[in-house]
């Protein structure tokens, strides 16, 4: 059996970069593949970031409830959203 993955594709720009790097830093063997026009970032349940790790690489102050959707048209996985960290599981 294939090992389960989960976690978002980004639209890419600024934000997304923030989200993946910040992912990268939280979450177990994490894969960011670039495809030009999104990133599809994956790692093994759970995947995560908080909001915290997101403004230290965006630069910016990040509200996950408002920022998150407009960069996030897709995920795999159980979406887990509260003011201060997203989950996928």
């Amino acid at each position: 059996m294939s090992e389960r993955r989960v976690g978002p594709i980004l639209v890419d720009g600024a934000i997304a970069r923030a989200i993946a790097c910040a992912i990268e830093s939280e979450s177990d063997e994490v894969v960011v593949v670039d495809r030009g026009g999104y990133l599809r970032v994956s790692s093994r349940s759970p995947c995560s970031a908080s909001r915290i790790s997101i403004e230290d690489r965006l630069g910016a102050p990040f509200c996950m409830r408002r920022d998150l959707e407009p960069v996030m048209p897709s995920y795999s996985g159980r979406l887990e959203l509260d003011d201060e960290v997203v989950r996928w599981r």
